[in-house]
């Protein structure tokens, strides 16, 4: 991994994530914040479109405490991010996007280049600037311009592997456990229904593949399936949590932009 990356903060220097504050709710998905689920509502209250006010089951004791480690997220990139934006919308305006569409799963209408991420659309024109009707992020951003701008690309094959064994990947599989696997099962860990809410919140789905108390499958990108299966502790063992990724994910998005659309996932 490169020097020049910035790393982001310790937990404890940083605003609670979208995972983190739905871990400290009451997880009834009643409604009264008027979203889906507890989840929902956690998304939109570090998003900024949601007050904690809004959930009727916090006491005034908990909003004030839950203040305190909340703080606006920033949309603002860093220099080197700015630069890779940068050269991503440059590699964009040169390139034919109504050809491009079809190879990597987007559609193509009047000028613009549409791609689905998690249930949301997100616009792409000419000259690639983005726009969606949803918060964007840093960590969705770079790794959607770098889908469509990278040279290879595979059809889903069906055919899962493991981080590592993607193209680059050992390199980075201490940082992708430490900041993906292991943080994402702590908090299964600690709220039993939280993986059945990230079907309904990202649009993902179960299946029957591993023996496992649940496999979802989510689709960060068209062609970039993710397959999380856990398995809940239980008398003396620990529990396990897998983040696998269809053979196709490796030809499809670099490996940098892979760990960081993961890792923005779990943060």
């Amino acid at each position: 991994m490169s020097s020049r990356e910035q790393q982001p903060p310790p937990a404890a220097e940083r605003p609670l994530t979208p995972l983190e504050l739905y871990s400290r709710l009451e997880k009834s998905n009643c409604g009264r914040c008027l979203l889906p689920g507890c989840l929902a509502f956690a998304a939109a209250v570090v998003a900024g479109t949601r007050k904690l006010a809004d959930c009727p089951a916090l006491s005034a004791e908990a909003r004030a405490e839950l203040s305190r480690a909340l703080q606006p997220r920033s949309s603002s990139l860093t220099p080197l991010q700015a630069d890779f934006i940068d050269r991503l919308e440059e590699k964009i305006a040169s390139m034919d996007l109504a050809a491009v569409a079809p190879r990597i799963g987007a559609s193509y209408s009047g000028g613009v280049l549409t791609i689905n991420s998690l249930g949301k659309d997100f616009h792409i024109d000419s000259q690639g600037r983005m726009s969606s009707q949803c918060h964007i992020i840093p960590w969705v951003r770079a790794p959607l311009l770098s889908y469509v701008t990278n040279p290879t690309h595979r059809p889903p094959t069906g055919n899962w592997i493991s981080f590592r064994e993607l193209e680059g990947g050992i390199d980075w599989q201490g940082l992708f456990r430490s900041r993906c696997e292991t943080p994402l099962r702590e908090l299964a860990d600690a709220s039993p229904d939280l993986l059945s809410d990230l079907v309904e919140l990202f649009s993902g789905r179960t299946v029957q593949l591993f023996a496992a108390d649940i496999n979802l499958v989510l689709l960060p990108l068209p062609h970039f399936p993710i397959l999380i299966s856990y398995q809940a502790p239980e008398d003396d063992l620990e529990s396990k949590l897998t983040i696998l990724f269809d053979e196709c994910c490796g030809s499809n998005l670099h490996i940098k932009s892979a760990f960081t659309l993961c890792s923005g996932l779990v943060r």
